[in-house]
């Protein structure tokens, strides 16, 4: 079971985590786009690593405000929130992206 952690060290590791997600992705697209398709799986693999950790970071508030601990709501902790999920949609979408320019490869 989680421990109970602060807001903010959930918030910092749901905006550090969700960061390095995105970025991962976002080369992960230039790799593709460059015909790099096994740096590109490698990148989609760190995306996906980086992206569970900030889910992790957001369980444990969850786990924490289950045990009745109130989480105090705050601009840091809504802004990890929106990196968290704009993160999870740019990974998403990426990996979509990705498939098309492998499709576009292996129709050659």
């Amino acid at each position: 079971m989680a421990e109970v952690v602060s807001t903010e060290t959930a918030a910092m590791n749901l905006i550090a985590n969700s960061g390095d997600g995105r970025s991962f992705a976002f080369q992960a697209l230039e790799a593709a786009r460059n015909g790099e398709f096994t740096l590109c799986d490698q990148l989609l693999v760190d995306s996906d690593h980086a992206i569970k950790k900030a889910h992790q970071a957001q369980t444990e508030l969850l786990f924490s405000e289950a045990k009745g601990v109130k989480q105090e709501i705050n601009i840091l902790l809504i802004h990890s929130q929106d990196h968290f999920m704009t993160s999870m949609l740019a990974n998403e979408l990426i990996k979509e992206i990705i498939r098309l320019y492998k499709d576009k490869k292996e129709a050659r």
